[in-house]
């Protein structure tokens, strides 16, 4: 043990006398290993992929999947299948965007797309949410833009009803926004649900900002929702006879713009540092 103390000695001095020839020779005896180090600049998440992951997590939590699909579709998968009349303005150049010298394929208008994508593949029950960025030919203000992101559900199975589309909604302000979010829906129409609603919550009057964006109401549209027509189901080969479903799709700002009080759009895409710096410790 003696020996093997002397010899672990021997190697130990040996090895500080290089590491000692190496910092004299390399001029390495002037640094301070002592000061601090340089500072590095802590980067931060985009808002819009918060929000996403967010929403993602709430609907996970009751049973949804996350899917998601390509951007570029043709007609039948951004309308027709969602029983879009051929006459239909969406379908127009001055709304759509198609690719140039293909009048067939287009940068998807709706996030609905992996819904019937998902329809085809797969039988009832389905529950689903689908996140990705959506292009329409609209013009850029502080309350819209020509690219933004979405999620879109979608829930099929036996005895679907419009109380559980409801209630899911409701859930997920609550867990979005806070015990205290308010909803309300709206009749509205969709060509792919009926009835169709609106849902709005309550953001509020408390300053010309609040104002302003909610156009006096003191509430805010974040989603389209209703039950899914019967001839989209049939589209996709599900038995409408037998299966009912509910599908639902927000707009990532608007919900982002109610978490974080954000009053123009166009701060999302215009890679600010100050206002991204401002989301550094969100997770």
């Amino acid at each position: 043990m003696n020996a093997l103390k002397v010899l672990a000695e021997e190697k130990f001095d040996l090895s500080k006398s290089n590491v000692a020839d190496g910092e004299k020779s390399a001029g390495a005896g002037d640094i301070d290993l002592t000061a601090p180090a340089e500072p590095f600049q802590l980067g931060s998440r985009h808002p819009v992929s918060i929000v996403i992951q967010k929403i993602s997590q709430i609907f996970e939590r009751i049973g949804y999947t996350v899917v998601e699909d390509k951007e570029i579709e043709n007609e039948w998968y951004n309308f027709t299948a969602l029983n879009t009349p051929e006459d239909h303005p969406a379908r127009d150049m001055t709304d759509t965007y198609y690719l140039a010298r293909d009048l067939t394929h287009m940068l998807r208008s709706q996030t609905s797309t992996v819904q019937i994508h998902t329809m085809e593949q797969k039988q009832p029950p389905i529950r689903i949410i689908s996140p990705g960025r959506v292009y329409r030919n609209e013009t850029i203000s502080a309350r819209s833009h020509c690219q933004f992101h979405q999620i879109e559900g979608l829930y099929i199975d036996e005895g679907v009803s419009f109380a559980d589309l409801k209630q899911t909604l409701l859930y997920f302000a609550k867990e979005m926004f806070g015990e205290d979010a308010r909803i309300r829906l709206r009749p509205s129409f969709f060509p792919f649900t009926e009835p169709s609603a609106e849902m709005d919550v309550y953001w509020g009057l408390k300053t010309e900002s609040d104002h302003r964006i909610t156009k006096g109401t003191g509430w805010l549209e974040v989603m389209g929702c209703g039950m899914v027509d019967p001839a989209v189901l049939d589209n996709c080969g599900i038995d409408s006879n037998k299966y009912s479903g509910f599908a639902f799709g927000m707009g990532i700002e608007r919900q982002a713009m109610h978490l974080y009080k954000i009053n123009d759009i166009r701060y999302y895409f215009e890679n600010d540092l100050r206002f991204l710096k401002q989301f550094s410790s969100s997770f």
